[in-house]
């Protein structure tokens, strides 16, 4: 996985999403000219919740564009798996996934340097998106969650780029790892120590995987993945 050129970089504006017009920047068109992307993200791309998307620890999303067959296999026809961006996804690539890339993976992109951060807790936009109310918890379940990366330094980047990678800071901690660990084995108290103590993982997740040691407890996830409440 040394290093995939990108099949789409994509932007987008905040819009209504779904029947109740919800703000929305997860619709992102392909852009064909390079952009600056700096640590907060790229240039003109939005977001509709920024106390929940964007940011320094979300300001890329990285989606694998092969997991577009399972989801055709799953779901049946959908425009949406015509094409990338179906997800609300900055970088489309073939040759990558969860189980290969890990926390602290850095690349070159362009000019700039990115790290892999965290991965993506999906939300209920998603299901406003695909027009099916389960959508959010179909994606949390199968693993085909997408991920995020920090900036390191800021650049310009191109359509014809390509992600390459430069360093491997915890190579052990690949993101279908710590998807396990918070989705399938929750209450794994070796697993979520180690998760816990990752340095380079988003705090938010570090201190998400602490909360459950101290409680041994799994949070709900309702609200998150159903918008309810």
């Amino acid at each position: 996985m040394t290093e995939v050129t990108l099949l789409s970089l994509r932007i987008g504006a905040v819009a209504p999403l779904g029947a109740h017009g919800v703000p929305s920047g997860i619709v992102k068109a392909p852009v064909h000219h390079a952009l600056h992307l700096s640590e907060t993200g790229f240039a003109g791309d939005r977001q509709g919740d920024t106390m929940r998307h964007g940011g320094p620890e979300k300001a890329v999303h990285h989606y694998p564009f092969e997991h577009y067959a399972d989801w055709a296999r799953d779901l049946g026809p959908h425009p949406l798996l015509a094409g990338p961006g179906a997800f609300g996804e900055n970088l489309s690539t073939a040759g990558l996934t969860e189980r290969m890339v890990a926390i602290g993976d850095v690349f070159q992109l362009g000019t700039a340097v990115i790290e892999v951060s965290q991965g993506r807790q999906p939300c209920w936009k998603l299901n406003e998106r695909f027009g099916r109310t389960e959508m959010a918890r179909l994606v949390q379940s199968s693993g085909r969650t997408g991920w995020y990366y920090r900036v390191l330094t800021p650049g310009t980047v191109s359509p014809a780029d390509r992600l390459v990678l430069r360093e491997r800071r915890a190579p052990e901690w690949t993101l279908a790892r710590i998807w396990r660990a918070f989705y399938i084995d929750p209450l794994n108290r070796a697993e979520l120590a180690g998760i816990a103590a990752l340095g380079r993982l988003a705090d938010g997740w570090r201190a998400h995987a602490a909360r459950r040691l101290e409680s041994n407890r799994v949070e709900d996830w309702t609200k998150r993945l159903t918008g309810a409440g």
